[in-house]
C-alpha cells in the first residue's frame, strides 16, 4: 500500500483593528449574515458575531475565510460529551 500524505489545514486566526479578519483550516461555512458567521474549522465551530459582516473571500479549497466589518466577538463552541455540536447555539436554539 503506497504512503498516502494527509494533509490537515492549520487553524488561525489573526484579527487586524477589530475590522478584518483571517481565518484559516476552515471546512465548511455553516452560515452567516450581517451580524453573525458560523463556520466548522479544524478547531471546532467558530461563531464570529459583529455588525455588516461581509465574506470578501472564501476558500474552502484552501480553507481560508477573510471578514469584514465590525467584530464583536469570536466564540468557540464546546462539543458534547456524545461528540456532536451542544454548544452555545444549542443552548440558545434548543
Amino acid at each position: 500500500m503506497p504512503y498516502e500524505e494527509i494533509s490537515v489545514m492549520q487553524h488561525r486566526l489573526e484579527l487586524d483593528g477589530r475590522e478584518r479578519l483571517l481565518v484559516t483550516g476552515v471546512e465548511e461555512v455553516e452560515r452567516f449574515d450581517e451580524e453573525e458567521i458560523v463556520m466548522n474549522t479544524t478547531a471546532g465551530v467558530l461563531v464570529v458575531g459583529g455588525t455588516q459582516l461581509h465574506i470578501g473571500k472564501l476558500n474552502l479549497d484552501g480553507g481560508e475565510l477573510h471578514v469584514d466589518g465590525a467584530i464583536h466577538t469570536l466564540l468557540y463552541e464546546d462539543k458534547g460529551p456524545s461528540g456532536g455540536q451542544g454548544g452555545f447555539l444549542r443552548r440558545l436554539f434548543g
